[in-house]
């Protein structure tokens, strides 16, 4: 079986998909101005040691992040610089967290002094190439391509990446309902505090088998599909499932298919078992935003703006055109340093994004004006 990285540029973003066989296996976004952070390498300044918490705040230059007794705070002090590396990115208000187990090197390029970025770590691109290191990688923009060689070198190719069928697999992973074996659907509901999954029975009910009979044959059916989209949505941290049908004792006899559907990802999910209401207990770890989050909010909204804008410039390259965006959203994008360059390196000319406080939160219109 052989496995492709595709990436589908677009203004700021870009969508990396490894495919095996035509089937997606894993999917990112890339947002060149607004980085995760992960991997990055700061010299910081510690704010303070916190015992109560096991650790202790460090000063990044636009952030804190955290860094755990068990990552390297039981050896520094208040007011210390100290080399630290992203391990998991900001969510949720709380800042990234940090680990100071670096390498000599890296703590003689951290030296003294205020706190700064001293490297970046690793794009989508780069960490997916590492989790598929034969895999070839087409890019659907020379720049792009161009930019990736020093690291990943002849692997990268220039060529179309996304068919249609590949399209809708990856715009249905911004659908909180999904489809899976078995005539299941799955309900996905992220909060706060975790990601709540619950199975329907559909066409299952069709069944002629016994019910209890049918009802676990669907479910066990149903459980691989559920795994690949947990891994290809990167739901993170608590996931607990609600199966469907089933009494509450009957499930315990699907922990060996959990644990077997949840082998293959890389993040190495556990699951955990089945809590006195029966919910499927997983805990997956975060490191990366989870897909809900990137497609979510002004930034996302105003990433997909431009992308229609840049297709309707292909489609007339006569015409011109303007952004009208709720303040959110007009802001978002003033703050990325990335996309609207981008979007005039691939259009030839600028885009004038006017900020409209008539237009709700996360809203944008385009309109045609007349060219200068």
């Amino acid at each position: 079986m052989s496995t492709r990285i595709l990436v589908a540029c677009s203004p700021g973003e870009l969508r990396v998909a490894a495919v095996r066989d035509g089937a997606l296996i894993d999917y990112a976004l890339w947002r060149p101005g607004c980085p995760d952070g992960v991997g990055d390498l700061y010299r910081g300044r510690v704010v303070a040691r916190v015992p109560a918490m096991a650790g202790a705040f460090v000063a990044l230059p636009d952030a804190e992040g955290f860094l755990p007794d068990s990552e390297g705070a039981a050896a520094v002090s208040d007011g210390m610089a100290v080399a630290v590396r992203i391990t998991r990115s900001a969510q949720g208000g709380k800042g990234p967290r940090l680990s100071a187990r670096v390498g000599d090197a890296d703590r003689a390029l951290a030296g003294a002094g205020p706190p700064t970025l001293l490297s970046r770590g690793p794009g989508t691109v780069e960490r997916l190439a590492a989790l598929h290191p034969t895999a070839a990688i087409r890019v659907d923009d020379p720049g792009v391509a161009a930019a990736l060689r020093p690291a990943l070198g002849e692997r990268v190719t220039v060529g179309a990446v996304l068919d249609d069928t590949l399209a809708d697999a990856i715009n249905a992973l911004a659908d909180p309902s999904v489809d899976l074996p078995g005539g299941l659907r799955a309900s996905i509901h992220p909060t706060p505090a975790l990601v709540a999954i619950d199975l329907d029975a559909g066409s299952a009910s069709a069944d002629r088998r016994p019910k209890h009979a049918a009802q676990m044959a669907a479910n066990r059916a149903a459980l691989p599909a559920l795994a690949r989209h947990i891994r290809l949505r990167n739901l993170s941290g608590a996931i607990v499932v609600d199966m469907a049908g089933l009494g509450v004792r009957q499930r315990a006899a699907l922990a060996p298919d959990f644990a077997q559907a949840l082998a293959g990802d890389p993040l190495r999910p556990r699951f955990l078992g089945f809590s006195a209401l029966g919910l499927a207990e997983i805990v997956r770890p975060r490191a990366l935003p989870p897909l809900h989050e990137l497609l979510s909010g002004p930034h996302a909204a105003g990433l997909a703006a431009l992308r229609t804008v840049m297709q309707a410039a292909a489609a007339e390259p006569a015409a011109a055109f303007r952004l009208r965006a709720a303040p959110d959203v007009a802001a978002a994008l003033a703050e990325d340093p990335a996309a609207l360059p981008d979007l005039a390196r691939r259009t030839g000319r600028p885009l004038i994004v006017a900020s409209d406080p008539t237009l709700p939160p996360g809203r944008t219109a385009i309109e045609r004006t007349a060219r200068a």
